[in-house]
């Protein structure tokens, strides 16, 4: 029997960074997706292979007996280590082990920030309960997920995680193991442009690099992060009214303020200016910055704003977010 299943791609709307120290943050699926293909093996082997993954200056490492891939947002693969993890951990939650054969495709590149490693711990997990005949509640995925980033990179935080589970529009806000999350019923329509620009720093940079400039100024910085909630807030009652205006400007408060703590730069902010001069209502990094992501809210003008991202020399993604969460696609009896 095979199993295909597929999690969505993510982007933050309000709140990264300050979603750390304690924050609310809002986030959404985009209809970008990661596909999984597994099948059961009568051994206890794990076969991964990767497809289609596009991976924007990519780095490989060969050492004894391990290669590692990076790209200009970090290790993705990991991309297989999130994969045997996965396995490893669902397979010990559920107190079964099966090997399996396992094939990953993706309709994102990796390494643009759009929780492409969630999606394939989640896409990943799914399918192993659903070959297994497991089933678990879809909160129980999304902590299995978060354990499998944790243990891959270190730290992580679950709102990548949980998106790519319940897909959709989320309410987040943590500290430590103490999760508040909220599943939104939004109607409001996002046209969202997204514009990808090489990374200068990895993730683990900037979150360092912020926690450095917290550290020097607690009682500034940590009122642009109480701001940045009350934005995130402000943000969750304009889209419960569809108010694009106001998230439009919502979104320009927020970038300036992720200027002020030093995640934007030259690249992210030509990105920002032109997709506003090309007619978008408001325009933000999305993530850590340092390079990677912009996202345009620009209805009636995508094509007019896609253009002038290009112009500045970023790749585009036009995308509708709020999607279904990960799910079967596919099971195939042989």
């Amino acid at each position: 029997m095979h199993v295909i299943t597929s999690a969505p791609g993510k982007v933050t709307l309000f709140g990264e960074h300050a979603v750390v120290y304690g924050e609310p943050a809002l986030v959404t699926s985009i209809d970008k997706r990661v596909y999984v293909r597994l099948r059961l093996r009568d051994d206890k082997a794990i076969k991964i292979s990767a497809q289609d993954l596009h991976i924007p200056g990519l780095i490989v490492t060969l050492r004894e007996e391990e290669v590692i891939l990076e790209t200009d947002y970090g290790k993705v693969i990991p991309a297989i280590s999130y994969i045997k993890k996965a396995i490893e951990l669902t397979a010990d939650y559920v107190g079964k082990f099966r090997g399996v054969d396992i094939e990953v495709t993706s309709d994102m590149p990796v390494g643009a920030g759009l929780g492409t490693s969630a999606a394939v711990a989640i896409a990943t997990i799914y399918a192993y309960l659903q070959a297994l005949k497991e089933e678990l509640s879809k909160e129980e995925i999304a902590r299995l997920g978060w354990r499998v980033e944790k243990e891959v990179q270190g730290m992580a935080s679950p709102m990548d995680t949980s998106i790519a589970t319940f897909g959709g529009f989320l309410y987040i806000k943590y500290r430590g193991s103490e999760v508040t999350l909220r599943r939104l019923k939004i109607n409001t329509q996002l046209p969202l442009v997204i514009g990808y620009v090489e990374r200068e720093f990895k993730t683990a940079d900037m979150v360092k690099k912020v926690k450095v400039l917290y550290d020097k100024y607690p009682g500034i910085v940590k009122d642009i992060f109480s701001t940045i909630g009350r934005i995130t807030e402000e943000a969750l009652r304009a889209l419960e009214v569809s108010d694009v205006i106001r998230l439009g400007e919502l979104m320009n408060i927020n970038q300036g303020l992720l200027d002020a703590i030093g995640v934007s730069n030259s690249k992210l902010s030509t990105l920002v200016y032109v997709a506003r001069a090309a007619g978008a209502l408001g325009a933000k990094l999305t993530g850590a910055g340092g390079g990677g992501c912009v996202i345009a809210l620009a209805p009636g003008r995508s094509r007019e704003v896609a253009v002038a991202m290009r112009l500045a020399g970023a790749r585009t993604i036009d995308t509708s977010i709020g999607g279904e969460g990960v799910r079967v696609e596919k099971v195939i009896n042989a």
